[in-house]
């Protein structure tokens, strides 16, 4: 049995780090959310096609909000699908959200949302020269790890109810 502050040892490379708590893991996950600007989506055609794209998005508290065209395969994956997988960080330090999507039209997005967008990431898809629609991801499931060591415990919501 490892005692605490001992090193464990994965795949040949000792760990000395504690895993984080479940509270700093989620107050740092909040924060990400807050300060980065893009997340990788992705999502996949009735076919089973996948597509994975960067996108700017803005979290709200309670979702992630992305603007897309529809035209675009991840527009219309996430129209017709209801949902994606969205992340954040390299291999170490990951952070997964798997949500529901809900779409809404450039001149039907609550302006709460797209003013929000628009301060975080400079750009408001509103005004564009071509259409874009904004899609709200709630999150079911939110998953954060940095490193192999924090594998137990990763789970931070589950069923769209945080664990934390």
């Amino acid at each position: 049995m490892r005692r605490a502050g001992e090193a464990v040892s994965v795949r040949g490379m000792k760990i000395t780090k504690q895993p984080r708590d479940p509270a700093q893991r989620k107050r740092e996950l909040l924060a990400r959310l807050e300060q980065e600007r893009d997340v990788w989506v992705a999502t996949a055609d009735g076919a089973g096609l996948p597509c994975l794209v960067p996108l700017w998005f803005r979290w709200d508290g309670e979702a992630l909000w992305l603007a897309t065209r529809l035209s675009t395969p991840t527009g219309r994956n996430l129209r017709e699908a209801g949902h994606a997988r969205l992340a954040l960080g390299d291999t170490e330090d990951v952070v997964l959200v798997d949500g529901d999507a809900e779409m809404y039209a450039a001149d039907e997005v609550p302006s709460a949302a797209a003013e929000g967008f628009l301060a975080k990431t400079g750009w408001d898809p509103r005004a564009d020269s071509l259409p874009y629609v904004y899609f709200r991801v709630r999150p079911r499931t939110v998953q954060a790890r940095n490193g192999e060591h924090e594998m137990r415990g990763r789970f931070l919501m589950r069923d769209g109810a945080w664990t934390v």
